[in-house]
């Protein structure tokens, strides 16, 4: 504990070099899985190309994938860019089944209502389907947030500054409680970044506050009137 304490100024500072390395991916993962998995839900044929495409993204191990993403995108090894792209990577290997598998979900009668009502199909993406598959695209980006900032801390192992760093120079010091720091910040980040997220869900979504209570208020009225 002596450590942690006088060492409060250095777990702040890998805390912002994990944030910085974090954010990033995962916003520009989802916007890129969008129009992937819109493509995947709107194109059958395609669907498997796109889907095993990505899904082999994920399989391929952190550490080769950091050390040859400098010769394909002209990087070094240690850079920060690096670790941003394969980070990158792996939450849109995430997201795209995801987004695929809500825009799925949509009511095909809801679908049906919004092209009776004129909607082109560009408008009826923006206004029904994307709103509608909301929650199960949150739930998405919430796995590939607590993924990436997991995944963020093997860079430490090519250089790259972040909460790992605590985790490889405690390991070789020989300082157990620079680990303890490492790992207890990795998850209060990782728990901060999952509540950011909940709450800008029912900032952006307040109607999926209000269904729960409708469909609990439901068998009440029931129950009057049968006893009516």
């Amino acid at each position: 504990m002596t450590w942690i304490w006088s060492n409060l100024d250095l777990i702040w500072d890998r805390t912002l070099d994990h944030v910085v390395l974090s954010v990033p991916p995962i916003i520009l993962s989802f916007l890129l899985a969008v129009p992937l998995g819109w493509l995947a839900y709107r194109f059958r044929v395609g669907r498997g190309i796109i889907l095993s495409g990505v899904g082999l993204l994920y399989a391929v191990p952190s550490l080769p994938l950091f050390i040859v993403l400098p010769f394909i995108v002209g990087t070094t090894v240690r850079s920060p860019l690096n670790l941003i792209i394969a980070l990158t990577l792996y939450g849109v290997a995430l997201m795209v089944r995801v987004v695929a598998d809500g825009l799925a979900s949509v009511d095909r009668n809801v679908r049906q209502s919004a092209m009776a009502v004129g909607f082109s199909e560009w408008t009826q993406f923006w206004r029904v389907e994307f709103p509608l598959a909301g929650p199960v695209l949150l739930a998405g980006l919430r796995v590939v947030a607590v993924s990436t900032v997991s995944l963020a801390t093997v860079g430490a192992v090519i250089g790259a500054q972040s909460l790992g760093s605590l985790f490889t120079d405690g390991f070789q010091r020989g300082i157990q409680a620079e680990i303890i720091a490492g790992i207890i910040a990795t998850v209060v980040l990782a728990l901060a970044l999952d509540g950011a997220l909940v709450l800008l869900g029912r900032l952006l979504m307040p109607w999926t506050r209000s269904a729960p209570s409708a469909a609990a208020r439901a068998p009440m009225r029931s129950d009057k009137e049968a006893v009516a």
